[in-house]
């Protein structure tokens, strides 16, 4: 008999399961494991086992005697026939960990670095303690396809990053406190999400949808974003990313570790990673880093009306719908040659039936990519603006940049921290004198 201290997980899928005296209890599908935040030891907790009946039940891994090559022994033949239910913060890893991506920084491994790897498998290694615990995982550094043998590499679990807990079963004060948040904005239940501990913040986050998530991250301080990010598995994380404005995206990657920036824009749409990674190549100081590439861009042939139907776009900031820029194709940024922009209050007083070219503001300057945040507060105090144009040296339209984005970052770091907002319900009393 050779007893087994170390396997694979997928080794063990429709392995037979043995009590004491031979008989023969069911067959494994998976095993559940119990992750916890990176630097700790995650354990497996058990095996799911499927009967004869095809109820599917839970078995402690501390009732395993041992794993042999065909089969496993149990320590008892008393197990519980109670159906088997994931509970919150557990993962099981054929169903839920196999499949996923992560990246590694594994020292020994640098070829790995600054990529999205898929887990093909996990290792589990028996403890003295008789504990199993996940020690390394089996990565594709190929995509396995038709007719080829895929490329696999392991790397210690220690060294493994992107894996999130399952947390799906949330509490019911959870619950009921994300049902609060529908009629709040975005900035007001970052300010509760701040107050709340990090784990309740971190569940929370979990529970919201990507595009929701996405709009009260970009409400949060610069530290608690990462934190929030990091607690979710790296593909969802890129999903939010891809939700959130381009801007806010580049300026919350610029604030992790470039290996993880890295994988985290090769799991992105590309669409969606390309405005992310030119906003990333200008310098953090400069107009470049704060604009947005998707303002109202229009051609010269577009009328009044549509141009007014463009700006009513709910979902469109304030900000930015108050000016439309007027290129010519593409109008995709960077653009075709820039041509001029309309305010929205010079919209409002033309017929409907009028070319956007013909109502031009000429003698407005645009904003260049290179320019200062101070040059664009001038800029928005010279000229009563709260949008305003950025281009490059040939005048292709870049993007726009929106004096609330300017304030974000004129503003001192922890200015989301500080208890600012006058309260509603307290009526200003009139100093008097004596």
């Amino acid at each position: 008999m050779s007893l087994i201290d170390r396997v694979y997980a997928g080794r063990l899928r429709g392995m037979e399961v043995h009590t004491p005296d031979g008989e023969a209890l069911g067959r494994v599908r998976d095993v559940v494991t119990g992750l916890r935040p990176q630097g700790h030891t995650s354990r497996a907790l058990g095996l799911v086992v499927e009967l004869n009946t095809k109820r599917r039940i839970f078995l402690p891994m501390l009732r395993i005697a041992s794993i042999e090559p065909g089969d496993i022994t149990l320590t008892t033949g008393s197990v519980s026939l109670r159906t088997f239910v994931p509970r919150a913060g557990e993962a099981t890893i054929l169903g839920d960990i196999i499949g996923t991506k992560i990246h590694t920084d594994d020292p020994d491994s640098p070829e790995l670095h600054d990529r999205p790897l898929e887990i093909a498998d996990v290792e589990l290694e028996r403890t003295r303690t008789r504990d199993w615990v996940i020690s390394r995982v089996a990565v594709f550094t190929t995509r396995p396809s038709f007719g080829r043998t895929p490329s696999l590499s392991t790397v210690p679990f220690r060294f493994v990053h992107g894996i999130a807990p399952d947390f799906s079963e949330a509490s019911a004060a959870t619950v009921e406190m994300i049902a609060g948040f529908d009629d709040l904005r975005p900035a007001d239940v970052a300010n509760i999400l701040a107050d709340l501990p990090r784990r309740t913040r971190e569940q929370i986050a979990r529970e919201l949808n990507d595009e929701r998530l996405a709009d009260v991250l970009q409400e949060l301080p610069e530290d608690e974003q990462t934190e929030v990010l990091e607690s979710l598995g790296i593909e969802r994380a890129a999903d939010v990313l891809e939700e959130m404005d381009p801007d806010d995206a580049a300026d919350l990657l610029g604030e992790l570790p470039a290996t993880r920036a890295e994988v985290l824009l090769g799991l992105m749409d590309p669409e969606e990673s390309a405005p992310v990674r030119r906003l990333m190549s200008f310098s953090p100081d400069t107009v470049g880093a704060l604009m947005t590439p998707e303002p109202l861009i229009l051609t010269p042939q577009t009328t009044v009306a549509e141009a007014l139907a463009l700006a009513r776009d709910p979902d469109l900031p304030t900000s930015l719908s108050s000016m439309v820029f007027v290129v010519r194709p593409p109008t995709a940024t960077p653009t075709g040659r820039y041509l001029g922009c309309v305010h929205l209050q010079r919209l409002l007083r033309e017929p409907p039936a009028s070319l956007v070219a013909g109502v031009l503001d000429p003698d407005l300057p645009p904003l260049y990519a290179t320019d200062t945040q101070e040059t664009a507060a001038r800029y928005f105090a010279t000229y009563n603006l709260v949008c305003g144009p950025v281009v490059d040296e040939d005048r292709h339209l870049l993007g726009a940049v929106a004096v609330d984005d300017l304030l974000d970052h004129l503003l001192p770091e922890d200015w989301r921290e500080d208890d600012w907002r006058l309260n509603p319900t307290t009526t200003p009393t009139t100093p008097t004198t004596s």
